[in-house]
């Protein structure tokens, strides 16, 4: 027999013993195979044991195949199931598939047919892994070339899209290949910094008012006439339009994975505004402004706190209305619509929502404000157990996929897309994880933010971070006389000489934004329109 390590089979057959020679063969390959000659017994079998494949009749007395099958897949809903039948109606195919089938052979099978099938299905992931490493290296060039030469904000979004592809499929075992990937994706930051770092002063020049611009990336703060507006006015509505704060394009693919059969999904992207932070990113996305315009327009909110959730973040509703009454948007006679407005903070906030979320269709414009993804990215840093949980990038967008699969968030687009909305779902900025310090020498009126701050006399290594010296060519607020920004890159993080070791460990690999990288800047902007 083989050794305790091999893979179990469970071969479940009432003539099972005319079937021994199969076994024999497949023992003789490495596996393990036991046996069952009824459903009642397979069922007990496949609950107290984790078999890796069961090789299931579709015609025995009793429980038949697919009775078996139902009920193994309540037992063990992640079981891997070939079912072995003499007949081969499409009815029967299509019962078959919809619960879950892994394959299907038809009798007679031969040893070899029965092996590769299972060789198949055991082995199918790490010849993926191992496709998906092969794909990269052969890419690893490429991807050096396009980084050495120039590149406009086009390239770098399907660059960033690639290296999230790459990400998602390297397998985590291949250290090889992930330490390539780890040092490339490094190097693509470094790159992409010094690329921001020449052009946003020219973007914000050519962005005080909204026109769209092939040489340039659409900003935050164009978002909404840009995304939005159009589905209103073609329409009417109903849109609704969410903002699920401090999302990276990683996880969203999660989040669509899951909602592709509910919604024809189309993808584009904008560029967040720095610093990539909710009080000057978000605020843009609702005013339609940049955070210099927003400061002078409405200077009671931009006083009224620091860099804070509830101060500057505090007038949203009001800042949309006025986008959308200055540009006359979607409202009948040229008039602009009223818009409905929430902020979803607390699972409370959350599945109140989703139990009333269908209403939303009788709106002709929603904006909605989703914050636990940000509060995901906030407890990570904080808690060790969720940097257990989630000690990498792969585990994050895991994490993620865990709450949304099961969230009242799900649950409220099912209900909008049998309702019939459109939905256009964005960020204001997404997050880079934190693994290199860099010192910062500032007065005591410096901010507090990890990945960027403003005040008087800052310093630090200009290598890791954009100095801003003049706040109005980034479209920026001064915050007094002879202030500066400095702007993190790559996944630097801004530690104080004054305990710096204590700060460095605090903070080092803690999901933090604010600064100048793709994970940050790089911000997908979807619509999904209702299959209903």
């Amino acid at each position: 027999m083989p050794d305790n390590g091999a893979a179990r089979i469970l071969w479940v057959d009432d003539e099972i013993e005319m079937l021994r020679p199969h076994m024999l063969f497949l023992e003789e390959k490495g596996y393990a195979v036991e046996s069952a000659t009824n459903g009642s017994d397979a069922v007990d079998e496949v609950r107290d044991h984790p078999y890796e494949v069961v090789l299931l009749d579709e015609q025995m007395p009793g429980m038949d195949g697919l009775q078996t099958l139902e009920a193994i897949k309540e037992a063990r809903p992640g079981a891997r199931v070939v079912m072995v039948t003499k007949s081969e109606e499409e009815r029967l195919m299509e019962k078959a598939l919809g619960g879950q089938i892994s394959d299907y052979l038809t009798k007679p099978v031969n040893p070899s047919q029965i092996l590769l099938t299972v060789k198949r299905l055991l082995e199918q992931e790490r010849l993926q892994s191992e496709k998906a490493s092969e794909t990269y290296l052969r890419s690893f060039n490429d991807i050096s070339r396009r980084l050495s030469a120039p590149m406009q904000h086009a390239e770098w979004t399907d660059l960033y899209r690639e290296l999230v592809g790459y990400d998602e499929e390297l397998d985590a075992d291949d250290e090889g290949a992930r330490q390539i990937f780890d040092d490339q994706r490094q190097e693509a930051n470094r790159a992409f910094g010094q690329f921001v770092e020449r052009h946003y002063s020219r973007w914000i020049d050519e962005a005080t008012e909204y026109m769209p611009d092939e040489e340039r990336p659409p900003l935050s703060h164009e978002a909404i006439p840009q995304f939005v507006l159009p589905e209103l006015e073609e329409k009417g509505g109903p849109v609704v339009f969410f903002v699920i704060d401090c999302m990276r394009y990683d996880q969203w693919l999660e989040f669509e994975d899951l909602l592709q059969p509910l919604f024809e999904i189309e993808t584009n992207f904008h560029y967040g505004l720095l610093p990539t932070a909710t009080p000057y990113a978000r605020n843009a996305i609702f005013s339609g402004l940049l955070p210099v315009q927003i400061a002078e327009r409405y200077p009671e909110i931009w006083t009224t706190g620091e860099e804070r959730e509830h101060s500057r973040n505090q007038h949203e509703a009001e800042l949309l209305q006025d986008l959308l009454d200055r540009r006359q948007a979607g409202g009948p006679g040229g008039g602009s619509v009223e818009a409905h407005y929430e902020k979803l903070i607390s699972s409370e906030d959350g599945q109140d929502f989703a139990a009333r979320a269908g209403d939303l269709a009788q709106q002709p414009l929603s904006a909605v404000v989703v914050n636990f993804v940000d509060i995901l990215a906030h407890s990570r840093s904080d808690s060790d157990v969720l940097k257990e949980i989630a000690p990498d990038e792969r585990a994050y967008r895991a994490l993620t996929r865990t709450w949304f699969e099961h969230s009242w968030l799900l649950d409220a687009f099912k209900k909008l897309a049998d309702a019939g909305a459109t939905c256009v779902v964005t960020t204001d900025h997404g997050a880079v994880r934190s693994l290199r310090d860099t010192k910062v020498i500032g007065d005591r009126e410096t901010s507090t933010a990890l990945r960027y701050k403003y005040g008087r006399n800052l310093k630090c290594n200009d290598e890791h971070a954009i100095f801003v010296k003049d706040p109005e060519d980034y479209g920026l607020p001064s915050q007094g006389m002879n202030t500066n920004y400095i702007i993190a890159k790559e996944d630097y993080y801004f530690v104080y000489p004054t305990n710096y070791h204590h700060y460095q460990r605090k903070y080092r690999d803690t999901m933090q934004h604010g600064g100048a990288s793709m994970e940050e800047m790089i911000l997908p902007a979807l619509t999904l329109r209702s299959r209903s």
